[in-house]
């Protein structure tokens, strides 16, 4: 597996060692020891998710306030482009957000660890998306930045019109975000 910090470098990209012919293919897509040395740091996952979403839906930029959730996400059928914000107020990368597409065809995965927002938009007519998680979902400690904030700047894929939950809809300003210290 190769490893690849991003700009933010607690946020890893990961890529499998697929190995694949005319019979179709095989690849290993989660060895604990060879994760907690990308990541480093021994990392404990107690839930895993799937979603299935049409094209153009956008889930996010969603994190936990208390049972921060770090996540191991994948896409295992279509692509999205994925991305996390840093909402660590330490941190000098607080407020800077990364991008990576993921994709069935590439197998790439991203380490997404506690203390981001997360979120991604689906750009094939569908896509499954599955991810590991640190802690569980807590409803009552969830919250949403809007996923278009002004201050954070994503750049979103060109010629997107996303389609969102009534939740994401009304998400919160960033500058009016609760954040980790």
């Amino acid at each position: 597996m190769k490893a690849t910090r991003l700009d933010i470098p607690e946020v890893v990209l990961l890529e499998p060692k697929v190995f694949g012919d005319e019979r179709g293919f095989f690849y290993e897509s989660f060895n604990q020891r060879q994760f907690d040395e990308a990541v480093g740091h021994t990392v404990t996952f107690v839930q895993d998710n799937h979603s299935r979403s049409a094209k153009n839906v956008l889930r996010g930029l969603h994190y936990q306030v208390r049972q921060a959730q770090g996540k191991l996400v994948r896409v295992v059928q279509g692509e999205v482009f994925d991305v996390a914000v840093d909402l660590r107020k330490s941190s000098p990368t607080f407020g800077k957000w990364v991008g990576a597409l993921l994709s069935a065809k590439n197998s790439h995965q991203l380490w997404v660890p506690e203390g981001f927002a997360h979120g991604f938009v689906v750009l094939s007519e569908t896509a499954e998306f599955l991810y590991k998680t640190t802690d569980y979902y807590a409803p009552e400690h969830e919250r949403c930045i809007r996923w278009d904030d002004t201050t954070l700047n994503i750049q979103w894929p060109i010629g997107i019109e996303p389609v969102l939950s009534a939740k994401d809809a009304v998400g919160t300003a960033f500058v009016d975000a609760e954040v980790f210290d």
